[in-house]
């Protein structure tokens, strides 16, 4: 099945390149993220190669099991577009719980000003803030649970594409068939995922934005809820 493979082949290259660009779930989540908690290049890669595996592999075993339980592929269809509704309500319950949480912080965090005299003329004033020590998120060295979020979102979001692509190279018993369009979806849909955010992520790092620092977290988890909105509701 050489060129039906190749054709595939190609199939999987273009469809999982404009899949994962046109889908903001695929990337927004973790550029915000990564902005708002200070994340390393390393640990932001990390994350989001380590959610984009969970995303791609959930799908391939469900089409396999699918093909060899002999489920029709409407049924498939069906299985992953609830997924798909579950991912995105994760999704909007994530950017809800982090806006207001990080609206809280905002607000707790808001400077003011004190004067202190001291004799006749010395009078100096500074600006200083009560919360930031103790609403400030300490990563270095502790583990967070907001990884593990985004990756059991992740793994029940579906590659509504990837299926059909598989159907069939597996009705037709070509193992090798599944694996190279696996692969091959797969890598591209990673490495989309992995170029978008760690571009966005150097355009997130201007000057500008971080004048913004105290409001990093209710920008993030906003730009979360709106992203998630858009998926269930715009279908995007």
């Amino acid at each position: 099945m050489f060129p039906e493979l190749s054709a595939l082949l190609i199939a999987a290259v273009t469809i999982g390149f404009f899949h994962t660009l046109f889908g903001p779930d695929h990337y927004v989540p973790f550029v915000m993220l990564s902005w708002s908690r200070k994340w390393s290049t390393v640990k932001t890669a990390a994350v989001t190669l380590a959610c984009g595996l969970g995303h791609i592999l959930s799908s391939i075993v469900l089409g396999l099991v699918g093909v060899a339980l002999g489920v029709a592929l409407e049924s498939l269809e069906f299985i992953e577009s609830t997924r798909g509704t579950i991912a995105a309500w994760l999704l909007i319950a994530l950017g809800l719980a982090y806006s207001v949480w990080g609206i809280r912080r905002a607000i707790l965090n808001r400077p003011h000003r004190h004067v202190h005299i001291h004799g006749v003329s010395d009078v100096h004033e500074h600006e200083h803030t009560h919360h930031g020590k103790h609403a400030h998120f300490h990563e270095d060295g502790r583990k967070t649970v907001t990884p593990w979020v985004l990756f059991i979102i992740f793994v029940f979001g579906p590659c509504e594409p990837l299926i059909p692509l598989l159907i069939y190279p597996a009705a037709r018993k070509s193992y090798w068939g599944v694996a190279m369009v696996s692969l091959t979806f797969g890598m591209v849909t990673i490495a989309t995922m992995m170029a978008a955010v760690l571009l966005m992520r150097a355009g997130l790092s201007l000057r500008v934005l971080d004048r913004a620092e105290r409001y990093t977290h209710a920008i993030a988890g906003l730009t979360i809820l709106t992203c998630g909105l858009m998926i269930e509701f715009l279908g995007l």
